[in-house]
């Protein structure tokens, strides 16, 4: 068993960056670099040094990276990893509702109890509407510990609360030695996995998960550990929080993750950096675009100097951040960059891939609430391999979206341009 402690109090950006010293480029992995062209393993290196060199946690290399694409492989590979659980299992998550998927979840946890498997849940909102007293009274009385990220509190203002201190982690950790991220939680909108855990019905999300191996799980167990132990009155359960772990493949991965109102938001940092390195293209996917002025920059001169630039976004009007997304538009079409907007199954994922060699997804959101306000956490996945695996995912997007041209742009109505006007300059979210 293990006592965990949780890390040191982070420091500010300014302070770090005068006591750190800059984080060495990890090597590459010699198999790895045998099956590269000159060319790639050149834009391997230019990436993986303004990687380190923008992370405040080092780059670990020798983890296994497997996409899970929309829920039902995602669900499958959770509830597979649940099932083979002998030690603990530590889930964080935005939303979780007592149908749906939950109800599965819950079922496998209230299993792995009754064998002595300890679990740690930790969720951004246990019981908004008091629906799902029930589903976390059963959990409670089965010995599942359960932690509410900042709870309501009349001392607290309530609509401050509400529109800014929230998490959007979604982590499951296995025995320390397997891990899955990304963008989905416990909500009903998605379909329930079948027995076969492999299928389910048709989700009105696209939606990209990830399931890891290796060294770099250790670091999402240190992070799920220091939230917890930030939020919860009680300790972690005593468990082997951390076993050995030795290389599970050849990519290397990187954590970017930061709390509630940190104004050094590394997502969006290492974003940038990977933007202003990018060459060839920069393909990225979102569910909400309302981004810093800086990023935007950043996108529209990459497209200036000849940088293949492409955003999937929500469209068709389904989207309440519809006006908040297209109030952008104006700029990013003028220089160059390609706007697709998918009008059904609409993308839940936060993905990026760059160069075909660095990758990024998780709940990380684009607007400018998630970046000052928001605990969130991503990975960074530099192997072109898996950039290849996200790449083929991208073009499937792009064939069902629909292409915002500067011509139809151009000729759209007054009303749509007074709406999209008035969200660029408020960047306002519901």
């Amino acid at each position: 068993m293990q006592t965990f402690r949780p890390a040191p109090p982070h420091r500010s950006s300014a302070t770090t960056s005068r006591l750190r010293p800059m984080p060495p480029v990890p090597r590459r992995h010699p198999g790895l670099e045998a099956r590269q062209t000159p060319a790639e393993a050149a834009c391997s290196v230019r990436h993986a040094t303004a990687l380190a060199n923008a992370l405040e946690r080092p780059i670990t290399p020798g983890n296994r990276v497997d996409a899970l694409i929309d829920a039902p492989s995602a669900y499958a590979a959770m509830l597979d990893a649940i099932e083979a659980a002998r030690d603990h299992i530590n889930i964080e998550s935005h939303l979780v509702e007592a149908d749906g998927p939950a109800r599965e979840l819950a079922r496998r946890l209230l299993a792995k109890r009754r064998e002595g498997v300890r679990v740690n849940l930790l969720l951004g909102g246990m019981d908004p509407d008091g629906t799902c007293s029930r589903y976390f009274t059963a959990l409670r009385k089965a010995g599942v510990h359960l932690c509410e990220y900042r709870p309501p509190s009349v001392w607290r203002n309530p609509l401050g609360h509400a529109l800014h201190a929230r998490q959007h982690r979604k982590l499951l950790i296995v025995d320390g030695r397997v891990a899955i991220t990304g963008g989905l939680d416990g909500s009903s909108i998605y379909p329930v996995p079948s027995q076969a855990l492999g299928t389910g019905g048709d989700s009105p999300a696209r939606d990209t998960h990830v399931r890891l191996e290796g060294p770099v799980v250790a670091t999402l167990q240190r992070l799920f550990l220091d939230h917890w132990c930030s939020q919860s009155r009680s300790a972690a359960q005593r468990a082997r929080y951390f076993p050995p772990l030795a290389a599970a493949g050849e990519q290397q991965v990187a954590v970017a993750a930061c709390d509630d109102h940190h104004r050094h938001h590394p997502s969006l940092h290492v974003l940038l950096r990977a933007v202003e390195s990018a060459e060839q293209r920069i393909w990225l996917t979102a569910d909400c675009f309302a981004p810093p002025r800086r990023l935007l920059r950043a996108l529209a001169s990459a497209a200036r100097r000849g940088v293949d630039v492409r955003l999937v976004l929500p469209g068709g009007g389904k989207s309440a951040l519809w006006p908040v997304h297209r109030g952008h538009y104006a700029e990013l079409l003028a220089a160059g960059v390609r706007i697709f907007e998918r009008r059904e199954a609409l993308p839940q994922a936060q993905t990026a891939v760059i160069d075909g060699v660095w990758s990024t997804l998780g709940a990380g959101k684009l607007d400018w609430r998630s970046v000052l306000h928001t605990a969130e956490a991503n990975v960074v996945v530099l192997d072109p391999t898996f950039g290849a695996r996200l790449e083929e995912v991208f073009r499937q997007d792009l064939f069902c979206s629909h292409e915002v041209l500067p011509t139809e742009w151009r000729e759209r109505g007054w009303h749509a341009r007074a709406s999209e006007w008035l969200a660029a300059r408020l960047d306002f979210l519901p």
